[in-house]
């Protein structure tokens, strides 16, 4: 009898995992960003798994997670944009910006024309400054302000630019005590779309929260393409997950393709500066790229600085053997 004949039908589950890439999860309620990758952790006995940014509990959507060798990506995935759904209760103010929180403020009857909401959302397109909300994992003086904020403490907040690359009305329901507005917006990393519900019930005169918050895309991954919990317990029993994976340089196609002269390939991969002539096509810009092998391999990513006439090796992803 073989030594396979002693392991259980699902010993694919207790083997590590073993391999690099970006696995698009969808999120579900009730579960903070951590307890998803704890949940990815213990599904593919695999440590080192890193998330491209924090949804809140409540929140669902799009969450990508790196695996081995793509967690030294996740600072450039977290920079791209993100596309959320949200519903916006206007005529109710909360503590924490969102239905989770104590009602702060009331008003019996709110007023407002679909004209006006339009309108006031057309203002917010663009770079604005916004302050974080009290219920957030902002540091102050070396303290989360969520924690202060449980303390029954408000303190004063740096406002920070976040810049709103898109904000669409979906849908108006303005009949009722409580309106709501569905909108779709694409924002910068580090943008509370909490407190944008909130700036925009202000400039219609209206207290305002967030009802409700999908995210749609993260990371050039749209929800159409993620996987729930359960779809990568499937996949990893039946061991094909890694044919789900996005590999590590579609992550970031967002940043130039070059590719290396092949007498120049082991340089590249040992970490040595490349004359911008030594990749085809030449680095014209300054700035990060995509580095491939003449055969196609994905080197890494490196950058051109300003006013030089090399690229050096940012990060390095050296062939398995």
């Amino acid at each position: 009898m073989s030594e396979t004949d002693f392991q259980s039908p699902n010993h694919r589950i207790l083997q590590s995992f073993q391999a690099d890439g970006i696995l698009p999860v969808w999120k579900p309620a009730g579960w903070t960003s951590h307890d998803v990758v704890a949940k990815a952790r213990r599904l593919l006995r695999m440590k080192r798994i890193g998330h491209t940014g924090t949804l809140d509990p409540m929140v669902t959507g799009v969450l990508p997670l790196c695996l081995g060798r793509a967690t030294r990506l996740v600072e450039y995935l977290q920079e791209l944009p993100k596309e959320y759904e949200a519903v916006m209760r206007l005529g109710i103010a909360t503590d924490t910006e969102d239905m989770s929180g104590q009602t702060i403020e009331r008003q019996e009857r709110v007023d407002v024309t679909e004209e006006q909401v339009r309108a006031a959302l057309a203002l917010f397109v663009g770079t604005n400054e916004q302050v974080p909300p009290m219920y957030s994992a902002v540091k102050v003086d070396g303290k989360r302000l969520y924690e202060l904020a449980r303390e029954g403490r408000e303190v004063e907040r740096n406002p920070r630019k976040v810049t709103i690359h898109a904000l669409e009305l979906l849908r108006c329901e303005l009949n009722g005590p409580e309106p709501e507005i569905h909108f779709r917006v694409v924002c910068s990393k580090g943008t509370y779309i909490r407190t944008l519900c909130v700036d925009i019930g202000k400039a219609l005169g209206l207290p305002a929260t967030m009802a409700s918050l999908v995210r749609t895309m993260s990371a050039h991954i749209r929800s159409e393409s993620c996987l729930t919990l359960e779809q990568i317990e499937s996949a990893v029993e039946a061991g094909k997950l890694h044919e789900l994976l996005i590999p590590m340089d579609r992550a970031v196609r967002h940043l130039p393709a070059h590719t290396v002269a092949a007498e120049k390939a082991e340089q590249a991969l040992q970490g040595q500066k490349l004359s911008v002539r030594a990749v085809s096509p030449a680095v014209e810009a300054p700035g990060l790229i995509r580095l491939y092998s003449p055969d196609g391999q994905f080197f890494g990513i490196y950058e051109r600085e300003e006013h030089k006439g090399y690229i050096r090796p940012v990060k390095v992803f050296l062939p398995h053997l």
